[in-house]
């Protein structure tokens, strides 16, 4: 049983090994949405995620027996660091299995903490699944991501510590993946005041936790295809699911085209790093149908690779009108070009990308193609540069940018 008493023990055991992360009130979520928008920004933890509560409390909460087997665990990334941290400051063999998807950031971090990592199965369940396996070949202790009540004992200290800072908190976001924080956190939430709100946010790519809402048992998504690699589970826990059935108050599910902007959002306005599942709450701000109430987003964890982050700038540029690519036809003679040139840059925009093509017309005198890639401020910029061109005979057209 999920019990006040064990929340209130979890909350002082995960002080050992947690860093303190205070509610951040957001000036530019709070005007956006007419609400008082908090972070709650467990992106800050020493493993880069809230995952080490649960890791940490879970493992501490063993038999001695139990921890002296050595430890297996599965993950995409967050709870096989906070295992491997936990093992580490316990004295404890860990084995992590990672799905060979996780990015590599991820997986050097776990190995640097002490644990063997093994990369099997293309998502977390199929690598869930040999862990499994391996368990019972080798006699490891198995540590569940989620579907664990000591697990979700340690994450619900979350929910401690926003009620404590924000007493009067009216709603609370979660991410989702497999359950194991949502039922931490809203069932702590229901015992402190049973006023809160607990919003769970899903992938709309891996809505595991909806579907199975929606038919009233575990369900498993026959596939999963999101960008949130933290919370891309085909079926979240069973031993949980009452727990998020009873306390969640709602399930809201985002597309990755709304994490892209959210990265932007949290990168220029509060100059953070935060990973695409833990901006699921931040993109569920736009979401919610509330004024005038206080919110807090958790985010969950910053575990976020370069490329990966490098790949999310560039299509959140793209998506936010701030690089564009347009095409104008054009005659193939001396000054054309510059005359182009001119038009863009009375308007400040940066080009940074040509592409001429001499053979899009076999009169190559009467036109020939010009591709431009451009830095501008955004829709309006980009449409006023669209218009000056037209207005200078170029006919322009704008196309898909590839970088």
């Amino acid at each position: 049983m999920l019990t006040l008493e064990k929340f209130e023990e979890a909350s002082e055991v995960v002080k050992r090994v947690t860093q303190e992360t205070k509610l951040v009130y957001s000036k530019y979520f709070s005007d956006q949405t007419g609400n008082r928008i908090y972070l709650k920004p467990e992106n800050m933890q020493i493993t880069g995620a809230y995952k080490i509560r649960g890791a940490y409390y879970s493992i501490s909460v063993l038999p001695e027996e139990d921890q002296k087997k050595g430890l297996i665990t599965a993950s995409a990334g967050n709870h096989a660091q906070g295992v491997a941290y936990a093992a580490k400051e316990l004295g404890v063999k860990a084995v992590v299995v990672m799905p060979v998807t996780t990015p590599l950031m991820k997986v050097n971090r776990t190995k640097s903490y002490g644990a063997e990592v093994i990369l099997h199965g293309e998502v977390y369940d199929e690598a869930c699944e040999y862990a499994y396996q391996l368990a019972e070949e080798k006699g490891y202790t198995f540590i569940h991501p989620f579907d664990d009540l000591a697990v979700a004992t340690g994450q619900g200290t979350i929910a401690m510590e926003i009620v404590k800072e924000l007493p009067l908190v009216d709603y609370i976001l979660v991410p989702v993946g497999g359950g194991g924080l949502a039922t931490g956190v809203s069932t702590l939430a229901k015992m402190l005041n049973p006023n809160i709100k607990v919003i769970g946010v899903e992938p709309a790519g891996a809505n595991c936790l909806q579907a199975s809402l929606e038919a009233g048992e575990v369900v498993t998504l026959p596939d999963i295809n999101t960008i949130a690699d933290g919370t891309a589970v085909k079926r979240p826990g069973e031993k949980i699911f009452p727990y998020l059935q009873k306390n969640l108050d709602g399930i809201i599910t985002i597309q990755d085209d709304e994490l892209i902007v959210a990265f932007l959002d949290m990168v220029e306005n509060h100059k953070m790093i935060v990973e695409n599942s833990g901006l699921l709450t931040v993109a569920a701000l736009k979401h919610m149908n509330a004024k005038n109430k206080k919110i807090v987003a958790i985010l969950s964890g910053g575990n976020m690779d370069v490329i990966t982050m490098s790949s999310v700038v560039q299509f959140g540029l793209i998506q936010r009108d701030r690089i564009f690519t347009v095409s104008v036809l054009l005659p193939d003679t001396p000054g054309e070009l510059v005359r182009v040139s001119t038009v863009v840059a009375k308007l400040q925009g940066n080009v940074i990308k040509l592409d001429h093509n001499q053979f899009v017309s076999t009169n190559r005198s009467k036109a020939v193609e010009l591709k431009i890639t451009m830095e501008t401020f955004g829709t309006e910029h980009k449409n006023q540069i669209v218009q000056a061109l037209e207005e200078n005979g170029f006919k322009p057209r704008v196309i898909r940018t590839s970088l």
